[in-house]
């Protein structure tokens, strides 16, 4: 799978976050380093079972990418 990230270089190093994945950010010291955490959030994000607000029925649909 592929994800579009957004870097930002910053004081400390890079921030980057996955646009597409609202508070899904990261950082590192180097861009090698700031690009294999977002990944890890990435996948930790992915993976998050998040429970749906009152009234809302959680349900799996497929999508064609």
């Amino acid at each position: 799978m592929k994800i579009k990230v957004s870097l930002y270089p910053s004081e400390e190093g890079y921030a980057v976050c996955a646009p597409s994945l609202p508070g899904c950010w990261s950082q590192g010291a180097t861009e090698e380093e700031a690009l294999a955490n977002i990944a890890s959030a990435i996948q930790e994000y992915l993976e998050a079972d998040i429970e749906p607000e009152a009234g809302g029925e959680v349900r799996e649909i497929e999508v064609a990418v």
